[in-house]
């Protein structure tokens, strides 16, 4: 039995003897690891004699030893940690400075003074800017300062502490919001925390999504600049009791994301004071304004540039002759690609009735440019196909497209080298030149006794010889043809008719076709300045337009 008492109690002493070299470790380990914490961590006293503030973000209300995770309550086994003074600090701290504090009273000695709030936007995005619905959806940070006589401290009786972060819903804030929201709360929410110092100075800097109202001319689409502004302003105190101030004249834009499609030219803000028809006291709102310009190289690459080409194959339709029969089968092509490319398109556009953006105007004015030069080929072809049977053409066609209008557009007309030639070998008997009738009518007649000789009986062949040197004139007017010869002479007749009648037909055809070929030629020359025109103005006219407005 005294054995085993005496190995029990050896087994108790070498435990106890463990845990209190346990314990010793696990205190010196705590106070070293205290120490290099307080030397680094910021919100201590540093070698300096400076009081460094804790990082943004991080919370810094004070905390009891008993709560901090590096502290015991049983000082008889360890000394506590030199960085719980400091949370004991703030918590000291904290407790003085808002145990009789009330939040929902303006931190103002005199109730006549104004609490004077500086006011600042910082935007880090640009989101999204809605051009049918009119709203601009953007990411800012509302940087406000004002003081608080109330939260003021001296950093000596609190081991040097100068700054203090605490929540926001804790102190008294001024309610600034945006008066142009159109989606969303017009507050902003006080969920981040605040930074106090010493001095009383607070400086609140909450993020915010806004999406604010914007009228927008989309008139110069996809060439627009747009001025969308944002108006902030407390919602329930005048000037006599929050005073804005502005900081800066411009957004402050260090953070700031590009975005793909807009561009910020300026944001620049602006104090005013007014005077609201329901109220007679005068308020301060801080009205910043984005002056921002659209990116248009997406949609000149896929919207305007195809436009173009469109339009000009349209003008290579009066350049197509029209004896190929495919004038109309490019036209209705070109009206087909044009309709397939507006349907593609359509989203593309922004929908608004208010204004026609300029790229709808130039989709418009290519439609109707497509559908004209259809009308204009059916009327080209309408007269290139016409003939003397049909038609007659009038004096003033003659005179305008026949003379007029082909010396203005340098048009010459080739001669005719087959009619020349056919000219060249009409018979002289036959022929209808006043010189050569002349002649015949003035040759003398054969004597008398050659005349006798045709009612002599004689061969018929050699009748035929003597006949045939005879003048067919004279023959007709003295003598008595055969019936052979008088066929003859009615064949040689109607076929020189016939050849006369063809002649002039194929004239008054080559000069409708010729008028068909000068009313082309009048409409390609048309349809390339209108072409060029439009397209010049397409371009010119944004830029006019921010000009004048500039």
């Amino acid at each position: 039995m005294k054995n085993k008492k005496e190995v029990l109690l050896a087994n108790i002493g070498g435990v106890f003897f463990l845990f209190v070299i346990t314990l010793v470790l696990r205190c010196s380990i705590t106070l070293f690891i205290s120490g290099a914490e307080a030397s680094s961590a910021p919100g201590r006293v540093s070698f300096h004699g400076e009081a460094d503030g804790p990082p943004p973000g991080m919370e810094a209300v004070g905390t009891s030893h008993s709560q901090h995770p590096l502290c015991f309550s049983d000082s008889a086994l360890c000394l506590a940690p030199a960085g719980c003074a400091g949370c004991a600090s703030e918590e000291r701290l904290f407790h003085t400075l808002f145990s009789h504090y009330n939040q929902f009273i303006r931190p103002v000695e005199n109730v006549s003074d104004p609490v004077t709030v500086h006011f600042e936007v910082a935007i880090t995005q640009l989101a999204d800017v809605d051009e049918v619905n009119q709203i601009m959806e953007t990411n800012l940070w509302l940087r406000h300062i004002w003081n608080d006589y109330k939260l003021r401290w001296d950093p000596m009786e609190y081991d040097g502490i100068e700054t203090l972060r605490v929540p926001a819903d804790k102190i008294w804030k001024p309610d600034i919001v945006l008066y142009n929201n159109a989606v969303g709360d017009f507050q902003v929410e006080g969920k981040t925390k605040a930074l106090l110092q010493y001095d009383g100075m607070i400086t609140w800097t909450p993020p915010a999504i806004f999406k604010s109202s914007c009228p927008m001319d989309i008139t110069f689409f996809p060439f627009d600049h747009q001025n969308c502004s944002l108006k902030f302003g407390s919602w329930t105190y005048d000037k006599a009791e929050i005073d804005l101030l502005i900081i800066g004249s411009k957004v402050d834009m260090d953070d700031f994301w590009e975005n793909s499609e807009w561009e910020i030219v300026d944001a620049s803000g602006y104090k005013h004071d007014i005077k609201y028809n329901c109220c007679e006291e005068i308020y301060t709102d801080i009205t910043y304004s984005f002056y921002i310009r659209r990116l248009p190289m997406f949609y000149t690459i896929n919207l305007i540039i195809p436009c173009l080409f469109i339009s000009f194959l349209t003008v290579l339709v009066f350049y197509l002759p029209s004896d190929c029969g495919e004038k109309v089968t490019l036209c209705i092509s070109v009206l087909l690609s044009l309709t397939v490319f507006l349907l593609v398109i359509t989203e593309t556009i922004p929908s608004t009735s208010l204004v026609i953006p300029l790229v709808g105007e130039y989709l418009l004015f290519t439609m109707i440019f497509v559908t004209l030069s259809i009308a204009v080929t059916v009327f080209v072809l309408n007269i290139h196909y016409r003939t003397p049977t049909t038609h007659t053409m009038p004096t003033w066609v003659k005179t305008l497209f026949l003379r007029l209008l082909p010396q203005i557009l340098m048009m010459r007309r080739p001669l005719d080298k087959r009619r020349e030639a056919r000219s060249a070998k009409t018979p002289k008997g036959v022929s209808r030149g006043p010189a050569k009738g002349k002649v015949d009518h003035h040759r003398e007649p054969p004597p008398l006794q050659e005349c006798c000789h045709c009612h002599q009986p004689k061969e018929p062949a050699t009748g035929k010889r003597r006949l045939s040197h005879q003048p067919l004139r004279w023959m007709t007017d003295h003598t008595e043809p055969s019936p052979e010869v008088e066929d003859v002479m009615d064949s040689v007749q109607f076929i020189a008719e016939n050849m006369k009648h063809q002649n002039q037909t194929k004239e008054v055809e080559d000069d409708w076709k010729y008028v068909a070929m000068v009313v082309d030629r009048v409409f390609l020359w048309v349809f390339i300045i209108v072409c060029v025109f439009g397209t010049v103005g397409l371009f010119l006219q944004p830029l006019l337009g921010n000009t004048g407005s500039s």
